[in-house]
């Protein structure tokens, strides 16, 4: 069988859904629940991803994302991979641990947009065994955040929701929103046995899958339409000049201070170019992918307290996303 038809835009709204291989649990322990936000959060550090609304329940998640870059499947690879392989760890196991690749629907910027709030925000009590009697109880959900309850995550976008809501008193107007309960558009939707790609008005969904040409689009087309990270090549470029250095002296093993720079274009290969450990320990001559995880984490610490270092880093990151 085909795989579904994936539409990757920059800047678009996305509901993405995965739940657990035999519907087994995903999240067992408020660690598991908070270790996937950890992941969620580096990936909207390192390739921009805008979580806008979340709910993580026992055995599958939902997420309302916006992808500046329109890079989707890079940052759901991370928070796929990088949460199995943590899961894994905590429950001293191994092998997949989701059904598959994960299941996203592009959703049109306006009320539907705003009514796929609701319909994430409402899945605690939705289960067919309500796992809360009062919704803003449950914790593992943006939901709290939005109403002024908890205190929302850096990483969280909430403004966009609200100027959609358009309503005086944000967090009891949001509350009463949701209250309200599902629209029937919305239910009719996901009630579907195979979901459509596009969530939206007929005009939208016609100008995505026709007028717009994806379902017959040449790779190349498609590779027009989003983001592209820079390449090692440019990454190495860029951090050279800045330093006053050859790009041999990047690639090459060397201690000390001097070769902090070094450090630097690692970083900014993992966290711009989207880079895997290996491909960078392979490039910079390092031996193992957690010796790559260990200098990076440790200019990551020097960044926490260093302005100057991260005013200096900024620059370089400006240069190579321009």
């Amino acid at each position: 069988m085909p795989r579904p038809l994936r539409i990757e835009l920059e800047d678009g709204f996305y509901h993405v859904m995965n739940r657990g291989r035999g519907r087994a649990p995903i999240f067992h322990r408020p660690a598991y629940y908070q270790t996937f936000l950890d992941t969620l959060e580096e990936a909207h550090r390192r390739f921009g991803l805008e979580v806008h609304a979340y709910c993580l329940m026992g055995n599958h998640y939902h997420l309302l994302v916006r992808t500046p870059r329109g890079n989707l499947s890079r940052c759901m690879r991370h928070v796929n991979g990088v949460y199995t392989q943590r899961h894994n760890r905590l429950r001293r196991t191994d092998g997949p641990l989701f059904r598959g690749r994960f299941k996203a629907i592009l959703v049109e910027a306006d009320a539907y947009l705003l009514q796929l709030t609701r319909y994430v925000h409402r899945n605690p009590i939705e289960a067919r065994r309500a796992l809360v009697n009062e919704l803003a109880a449950y914790p593992w959900s943006s939901y709290p955040a939005y109403l002024g309850q908890a205190t929302a995550p850096e990483w969280l976008y909430q403004e966009f929701t609200y100027r959609l809501l358009n309503s005086r008193e944000r967090y009891s107007g949001y509350r009463r929103y949701v209250e309200a309960g599902v629209d029937e558009e919305t239910q009719a939707f996901y009630r579907r046995g195979r979901l459509s790609p596009v969530y939206g008005s007929d005009a939208f969904k016609a100008r995505m899958l026709a007028s717009g040409g994806w379902e017959n689009a040449s790779p190349e087309r498609l590779r027009r339409q989003v983001y592209r990270p820079p390449e090692l090549k440019n990454i190495l470029s860029v951090v050279a000049a800045h330093h006053g250095l050859r790009q041999a002296e990047l690639t090459e093993g060397g201690r000390g201070k001097r070769n902090q720079p070094r450090v630097v274009a690692m970083y900014l290969c993992q966290e711009v170019g989207g880079l895997s450990l290996q491909v960078i320990a392979k490039a910079f001559g390092v031996r193992s992918e957690s010796g790559v995880s260990h200098q990076i984490g440790k200019l990551r610490r020097e960044l926490a307290d260093n302005p100057d270092l991260r005013n200096d880093l900024e620059m370089q990151i400006q240069y190579l996303t321009r």
